[in-house]
């Protein structure tokens, strides 16, 4: 029987570039390859979001190798063309070496460069790059389009594909083509332990945070430790008279991670709806236990996905933070993780999910209270506006706090300020 595991709110196809050291041991095979092709035909048919199966009729699918599998690399090439065929990137099969990968990127020890990758409109994608990796040293940035890898092109390659080129030792090389603005740039990454951690609250390098103010960066929401890390920060930051939470290019990760977060600073309200295949709305309200009711802001972008989106949707619909940036990613589905024999596994779309006010976020995002860009320019030259700005913009939240006035954070969503 194939149990459920855990949900996972991915910020594009939840494959995480980083190499594996081991191997595989297959050895005989303790099941028949063609009895995983159907336990992967069975998931889809009971647990995918779409009834429809993308306008499709699914029984097709069934039978349709019998004869063409003889071996289990014959099964991986059978479930992944009947995956594609519902069209949904999120939706993936993870041979053994990728499904242990995934664990580890839970457990918190990875290596490799450094960042996610997705496929949008037919461009291979850097979704965001985590922080203090090699990716991010290099200067890859989230919306980066990668044209070549190793000199290979990427046109009509798939996120596994682009995987395996971007996968190697640690200490070796590997050059990315990318397109930025209109211009392209080749960028040397070497390959190196990643350390995941999920919260840090070390002051920024580009902008000086007064002493009364507590800054955090929360870079992921996928370790397993990553709720445990957020209180333990606001626990130390406890004598602070407000927030800023950073969740920029923070690709999502687990969903109790999102919700967990959320009770964080939320007294009352709903924190997230999701939303099944047979349209039962299951809606979760904050316990009731927040640790801090100071002033927040949150500063999200592009990169924000996912997980990300539910924190700064909850926040934001419930009038409990301002939100400062630019526009979020967009992704608003829940994968479900799912083990299958011969230590395989399937991410499947399962639910999608909805902010407070009922919003559907996906392939939309999530527009800040107050927009700002930061520019390449501003990389390059040490400089971040959006922290500047999230900084003055708590700095009055504060203020408006000790004079007991009252203090309005975008109850109705309408506050939306455009800063050039």
């Amino acid at each position: 029987m194939i149990k459920r595991s855990k949900r996972l709110l991915w910020a594009i196809i939840p494959l995480l570039v980083f190499a594996y050291f081991g191997f595989i041991t297959r050895g005989v095979l303790a099941y028949d390859p063609k009895t995983l092709y159907d336990e992967v035909w069975k998931l889809v048919k009971t647990k995918y979001v779409d009834v429809n199966k993308n306008g499709q009729d699914w029984q097709r699918w069934r039978h349709k190798y019998d004869q063409a599998i003889n071996n289990e690399d014959d099964a991986y090439v059978a479930i992944e063309t009947m995956l594609a065929s519902l069209n949904d990137p999120y939706t993936k099969f993870l041979d053994p070496e990728e499904f242990a990968e995934e664990g580890r990127s839970i457990s918190g020890t990875l290596f490799g460069i450094g960042i996610q990758i997705g496929i949008r409109d037919d461009k291979l994608l850097v979704i965001a790059p985590m922080e203090d990796t090699p990716a991010y040293k290099a200067g890859l940035m989230a919306n980066d389009e990668i044209l070549e890898i190793n000199s290979k092109s990427t046109k009509g390659i798939s996120v596994k594909e682009a995987a395996d080129l971007i996968r190697g030792e640690k200490g070796t090389p590997v050059e990315l083509l990318i397109k930025r603005d209109g211009t392209e740039k080749r960028y040397a990454v070497i390959r190196d332990k990643i350390n995941v951690k999920s919260v840090s609250i070390k002051d920024p390098k580009t902008v000086k945070i007064d002493k009364n103010i507590g800054y955090i960066r929360l870079s992921s929401f996928l370790s397993s430790s990553a709720s445990n890390e957020m209180f333990d920060a606001l626990k130390k930051l406890s004598d602070k008279d407000g927030y800023i939470v950073d969740i920029r290019s923070n690709p999502g990760g687990l969903l109790t991670n999102a919700i967990s977060i959320s009770n964080m600073f939320l007294e009352n309200g709903v924190i997230v709806s999701t939303v099944d295949r047979d349209g039962y709305k299951e809606t979760q309200l904050s316990t009731k236990n927040a640790i801090t009711q100071k002033p927040l802001v949150v500063i999200i972008d592009e990169g924000s996905a996912s997980a990300s989106e539910i924190l700064s949707g909850a926040l934001k619909d419930n009038g409990r933070a301002v939100l400062v940036g630019s526009k979020s990613f967009g992704k608003g589905l829940v994968q479900e993780i799912n083990k299958l024999p011969g230590g395989s596994g399937i991410n499947i779309t399962t639910q999608k999910y909805l902010t407070p006010n009922g919003t559907d976020i996906n392939k939309v995002g999530i527009l800040p209270d107050i927009e700002v860009k930061n520019t390449e320019e501003d990389f390059k030259n040490n400089k971040d506006p959006q922290l500047e700005k999230a900084q003055e913009v708590i700095k009055s939240l504060i203020t408006q706090s000790k004079s007991k006035e009252p203090i309005t954070i975008n109850a109705d969503s309408k506050l939306r300020i455009i800063v050039h």
